[in-house]
């Protein structure tokens, strides 16, 4: 069985998650973002006697990412990840959305490894496909677990609606594209959970979703 702990952040209530098996202690943190998640991440973590192996980051806008210097203190030894077109971003809060906002946030991406699409990943028993879902960012990424009929998907589609593209290096035709080619191929049943907002499944999307629906 999947474990999925899901967390939110205050200001833009941004859904981050740390996701774990039943058969293994290993565990994910998915997009560590503002203060205070990457505090509840931990203690989360802690609490249940798990093991952070690895950091994906979907995309690096601040509100996914400012919690990771904090999370890899508190880790050291867990590998991070994220698309390499969006390693810049890390580091400028310009490019990473937060200095338009108001709250300039930079990390460190020392160390950071490339989410390559088309990537296989393993946790504990379960295998995790990486999907280009580039578009509301340039290096957007989604992982799909087949076994566990979920994708986790970030900021590219949403209930009801999909990822803006009115940002710098975003690129509308390009998100529709990746979400007709890539997700939509998904499994009906698919449990699609989203950077903000409620969970929905690839169904309920292609059936109602006025941008993307069939």
């Amino acid at each position: 069985m999947l474990h999925i702990y899901c967390t939110n952040d205050p200001m833009f209530a941004q859904n981050g998650r740390v996701i774990h098996s039943d058969d293994s202690k290993d565990c994910w943190i998915i997009d560590p973002g503002l203060p205070p998640e990457a505090d509840e991440m931990a203690r989360y973590i802690t609490k249940n006697n798990l093991s952070l192996t690895m950091v994906i980051l979907t995309h690096a806008h601040a509100d996914h990412c400012a919690g990771l210097d904090n999370v890899r203190a508190a880790f050291p030894a867990a590998e991070v990840y994220l698309s390499r077109e969006e390693h810049p971003f890390l580091t400028d809060a310009a490019k990473n959305l937060s200095a338009p906002f108001g709250c300039p946030y930079a990390v460190s991406a020392d160390g950071v490894e490339d989410l390559v699409d088309g990537a296989l990943l393993r946790l504990g028993g379960t295998e995790w496909q990486v999907l280009d879902t580039s578009g509301h960012s340039p290096g957007g990424r989604s992982i799909y677990c087949a076994v566990e009929r979920t994708v986790i998907v970030g900021d590219a589609l949403f209930a009801g609606s999909i990822g803006r593209t009115d940002f710098p290096y975003s690129d509308h035709r390009r998100l529709i594209c990746n979400l007709t080619e890539k997700l939509l191929a998904l499994p009906d049943d698919t449990r699609v959970l989203s950077g903000h907002g409620p969970d929905t499944t690839i169904g309920i999307e292609r059936r109602t979703n006025p941008y993307i629906g069939m």
